[in-house]
Parts: C-alpha cells; sequence; structure tokens
C-alpha cells in the first residue's frame, strides 16, 4: 500500500489505517478476541501499518487486543492511543470526565505501554481538550515523555485551531484526529487552513460515516444497545431517511468507477491532501479489504468538484453527537 507522512514529523503510515475501536467498544458487542486479533493481522498483511486505539475503547481492553495482535509486527507498524479521560465518580464512574493534568498523562501512559507491550509509543494523543487544564501544561507533559523516549509523537482530537497552536508553540504536534467524511465536512472551515500551515497530518476518524456512507444502514436498521449510533442524533430514524440521499448520490458515482459507495467515500479523503490518513474500522475481513481497495482509487479533480458539487447541495440532517459528548469538543 502507498505510504504517507503526517505533515513535516516524518511519521510515515499507511495511506489507510485501522481505526480498532469498534472491535471492542462503541458498535455493538464485543468483537471475539481471538477474532478480533485475527482481523489486525490480515490488516497488517495487507499492507497496514498505521493502528489506532484508546485506553477508554473498553475500557482498556482494545488497548489490550491491539498489543496481543500487533506484538509480532512490533518494528513494523505505527500504534497510536489516546489519554484524556478519567472514571467520574459522580456518574457511575463513565469516562465522560476530562483529565489532562500531567501526572495523569504520565500515569496513564505507564498502563497504555504495558498493554499495548511496548516500550514506546508511537503517537499519543490528548483524546478530548480538557478545559480545566491549560494545553500549554498537557503539551510540556508529552514532551517530557517524549525526551524519556516512552513516546515519539503528540498528537490531539478534536482540538480547535486555536488549542492546535498554543500546543504546537509547546510541543510540535504531529497529527490532529477528528471526524471529517462526505457525511461532516466542518474541518474544512475550522482546522485544514490550520494544519496545512503548521505542517500538521491530519487523520480522519469515521470517514464512512460511521458506517452511513457505506450503504449497509437505512432507515429501517436496528442498533445494539451498547452501540453509540443508538443516541447519536443524527442516526435517528428520521434522520437516516432523510440523510439517504448523500448515499445515494456517492452510490450512483461508485458505479460510474465500478466501486462501493464506501471506497469512494475514502477515496475522497485520499484526493484531498496528501497528509491526510483516514483510519476506518470494521470487524468483518470482508470489509477491511473492501476499504483498503479504496486507497487503489484515484479520483481527478473533475472527479472530486463533481462529488463535492453533488453532495454540497444535500444538507444534512441531525447533530452528530449528542449535548452530552457535543460539550467535548473544542472550537
Amino acid at each position: 500500500m502507498e505510504k504517507r507522512t503526517l505533515g513535516k514529523s516524518g511519521l510515515e503510515v499507511s495511506a489507510l489505517g485501522l481505526g480498532c475501536m469498534g472491535l471492542s467498544f462503541g458498535l455493538g458487542p464485543a468483537t471475539e478476541r481471538s477474532e478480533a486479533i485475527k482481523l489486525i493481522r490480515a490488516a497488517v498483511e495487507r499492507g497496514v501499518t498505521f493502528f489506532d486505539t484508546a485506553e477508554v475503547y473498553g475500557p482498556y481492553l482494545n488497548e489490550e487486543v491491539v498489543g496481543e495482535a500487533l506484538a509480532p509486527y512490533r518494528k513494523d507498524v505505527v500504534i497510536a492511543t489516546k489519554f484524556g479521560f478519567q472514571a467520574d465518580p459522580d456518574n457511575d464512574n463513565r469516562w465522560s470526565a476530562t483529565n489532562s493534568r500531567p501526572e495523569h498523562i504520565k500515569q496513564v501512559v505507564e498502563g497504555s505501554l504495558k498493554r499495548l507491550r511496548t516500550d514506546v509509543i508511537d503517537l499519543l494523543y490528548q483524546h478530548r481538550v480538557d478545559k480545566n487544564t491549560p494545553i500549554e501544561d498537557t503539551a510540556g507533559a508529552v514532551k517530557d515523555l517524549i525526551q524519556q523516549g516512552k513516546v515519539r509523537h503528540f498528537g490531539l482530537s478534536e482540538a480547535g485551531a486555536r488549542t492546535i497552536r498554543r500546543a504546537h508553540a509547546v510541543q510540535p504536534v504531529t497529527a490532529l484526529q477528528s471526524e471529517y467524511s462526505l457525511f461532516w465536512r466542518e474541518p474544512e472551515q475550522s482546522v485544514m487552513p490550520t494544519l496545512e500551515e503548521l505542517g500538521i497530518g491530519f487523520v480522519p476518524f469515521s470517514p464512512l460515516g460511521k458506517g452511513f456512507l457505506t450503504g449497509t444502514i437505512n432507515a429501517s436498521t436496528k442498533f445494539d444497545s451498547t452501540d453509540f449510533r443508538a443516541i447519536v442524533p443524527r442516526f435517528s430514524e428520521e434522520n437516516r431517511r432523510a440523510n439517504q440521499t448523500l448515499v445515494e448520490v456517492i452510490a450512483r458515482f461508485a458505479e460510474q468507477k465500478r466501486a462501493t459507495p464506501a471506497q469512494i467515500a475514502l477515496a475522497w479523503l485520499l484526493a484531498g491532501k496528501p497528509w491526510i490518513v483516514p483510519i476506518p474500522g470494521t470487524t468483518k475481513l470482508s470489509r477491511l479489504e473492501e476499504n483498503l481497495g479504496g486507497a487503489a482509487i484515484h479520483l481527478s479533480t473533475d472527479d472530486v468538484r463533481a462529488l463535492e458539487e453533488a453532495s454540497s447541495a444535500i444538507p444534512i440532517q441531525g447533530e452528530r453527537y449528542p449535548a452530552t459528548h457535543a460539550r467535548l469538543i473544542d472550537r
């Protein structure tokens, strides 16, 4: 698979990574451990070198699965994980409280290193901006960890342009991870100009619109109670019905290219900037292979323009997060 470098950092990864969260958390019941390990290793065998996890996925379980799966390939892959949450005793110990205090970060990293079976974390993200901790303190703590050889690169997730600049002034930011797809294009205005100016890579999560752009979800789809999409306004039955028009546009475009809607959605992201590296997730080998096929599709400038004009004409219905999650987004 083609390789890409995240901004000016020199961190080289496969053009498509693998978001591992859904194997353990957030999209229904966890995948059986041996099957999850098998899927991750299948990705390595097909050229994927970039794997994304976090301590809260599970919690802890996903890091353990990723660590076991990648142990035989450790020197050949890039592992990204995240800090920034803490169990909230006033909210049934849910991981809704942010905590990016320096002492907490260093404690979290020790646990992540053990679960990931490694001596160094390639890319360490702040999972969400902590409004109670100056970003300069957070960046300084990661800088210390980099100097100690426990972390190689610093990243942010769902951070706004001002926060990115402040963090970057203390410790260069290698990548921003935020949601971005034909289903959510807001980053084009809010953060991408800043990323380009500073030489920071962009790692879109949910590049397939949390599965919606694959064309396999419609108004009649029923989500498991453990599936995060069950509480997302954009995935209400009414909004799924309204937003189906976007999928139909992508599907028609895919037919012309003899591809699937998912492959076109990923190819569109890759055609945007050379420092964009999407991390689609899946629990199925067939979907993994389909997604990786998106990296082989090269869209022309005219293709991209036509796709963007058609999709921009469709108003997307529903917020992308419920209120409890939306308050954690830094803008």
